[in-house]
This record gives C-alpha cells, structure tokens and sequence, in this order.
C-alpha cells in the first residue's frame, strides 16, 4: 500500500512539473499584449482575430476584433515559443499559416510612419528570403547591403507595390517570429499584413482589413512584449488552461454550438 502511495505521489509530481513547464516553455509573463486567431479547423482558410491586454493577471479584450483569411491550405504546427506538438508541422511552401504561440517583433510597411511599434520603410532593395537553402533564409534583407544575389530566387520582394503591378498587400504590416533559428525548409516570411479580399486565403500569413491592421499596430507597444496565439479552436480547448490563454471570445462559443 506505501509503495503504491509513494509511485502515485511521484506521478502526481511528475504531472505537475510537466505542466508546469508547458507553461513556463509557453507564455512569457512579461507579456502584457496578446494577438489571438482562432479558426474553425486546421484545414480552414478563414478564422477571427481578437485583441487582448493583461491587466491584474488576467487578460482581457481590448475591444479589436476582425475577420481574418489564412494560409490557401489552413494551418498546421510552427517553431515558435511553445513546445513541439504533434500533427502536421509547417514546412516551406506548403500554403499553411504557423500554428502556436509566437512573438511580434516589429513592423514595416511602403511609407513613413510613426508608431511606438518598431517599424522600419521597405525600399526597392528589400526583400524577404524564402530560398531555403540560402545563408539569408528567413530573414528580410537589403539587397543595397547584401548584394543582389543574395535575393536571388526570393519570391517575397517588400515592396510589392514596385515589383508586382502596385500590389498593396504589404503596404503595412507585422513580422510574426515563426522559425526564429531560421531552420532551412520549415518555413519562412510569416506577417500580419492586408488582405485582398474576405474570401481571398494567403500563402502562409495572416491577413485582414486596413483598418483594423492599423488599429492593431498602433495598439502594439514593444514594451508590452506581444504575443500572437495561432490555433484551431479544437487546440484552443485543449490548450487553454495549460498556456494560461482567455477564455473563447462568446462568439466563438455559440459557433461551436451550432
């Protein structure tokens, strides 16, 4: 009777360090903002954003909330800040927006602007390389500085307005951190950025109205270290509690019901 005591207290404790350390691997507590997009499955092109602020320990909704459009192909598990998942993982190309938890790092857009948000002007010269076999990978560079062959094969000029027919896709947007080591095939050049139209998917990214893009990086304060949460709302459920995440947006509830 002792000996089966002491081997469920030690599987007590080992549960309770395991979750302890999802959660720890997952969210940073100094992060006081929080992008969330739910979308309905992992093979959805379509899903919802809300915004969210800590205040008291607790997050709470800022009041931004937009309709999104996903990768062409849904979503499926990125490298992010939270552990490895099992399920389909992200690989380059493979037209799916990175599933986890990930930093927002900075913005970037074709004019000057002013926002407490890091934001550098793309030039002609800027380009986000997502040949995988390439020393640049995953990473936007200026080719003024690198050379032009290093932008070589890239099909992600910054620029889209200069190099593809005014396109205005990148006219402002959001660096998401997904594959922060730059591990060569698993995926590169993942942003917040414009959307072409409500039913228009992306190669990767996720992508809403101007207006809303712009109140949500005026809303991004570095020193609030923000967060954006990626999942179908099947993970959501089962990731919650584990990654200290709000409760579903009542919205998102009564869909499920449906």
């Amino acid at each position: 009777m002792r000996l089966f005591s002491t081997l469920a207290l030690c599987s007590l404790l080992a549960a309770l360090v395991s979750t302890s350390f999802l959660v720890q691997a997952t969210i940073n507590h100094d992060s006081q903002q929080l992008v969330l997009v739910i979308s309905d499955n992992w093979d959805a092109t379509t899903g919802t954003l809300v915004s969210y602020e800590k205040q008291q320990d607790q997050w709470q909704a800022t009041g931004l909330s937009t309709a999104v459009t996903l990768g062409k192909s849904g979503s499926a598990w990125g490298l992010g800040l939270h552990p490895e998942q099992k399920g389909q993982q992200k690989v380059e190309g493979d037209g799916r927006a990175p599933a986890g938890i990930f930093a927002l790092t900075s913005a970037f857009g074709y004019a000057t602007r002013d926002f407490s948000f890091p934001y550098q002007q793309m030039q002609t010269g800027h380009y986000c390389v997502d040949v995988a076999d390439s020393s640049w990978y995953n990473q936007i560079i200026d080719t003024n500085q690198t050379g032009a062959a290093a932008a070589v094969g890239s099909t992600e000029p910054m620029r889209r307005d200069i190099h593809n027919n005014n396109d205005f896709l990148y006219k402002l947007g959001v660096v998401v951190a997904h594959n922060p080591n730059n591990v060569a095939g698993k995926g590169s050049c993942i942003f917040l950025h414009l959307w072409r139209s409500n039913s228009s998917p992306t190669a990767g990214c996720t992508a809403m109205p101007e207006q809303q893009l712009e109140t949500l990086v005026s809303w991004l304060d570095p020193n609030k270290q923000p967060l954006m949460v990626l999942l179908p709302v099947a993970e959501y459920q089962r990731l919650q509690v584990a990654w200290q995440l709000p409760l579903l947006p009542k919205a998102r509830l009564l869909r499920i019901k449906q």
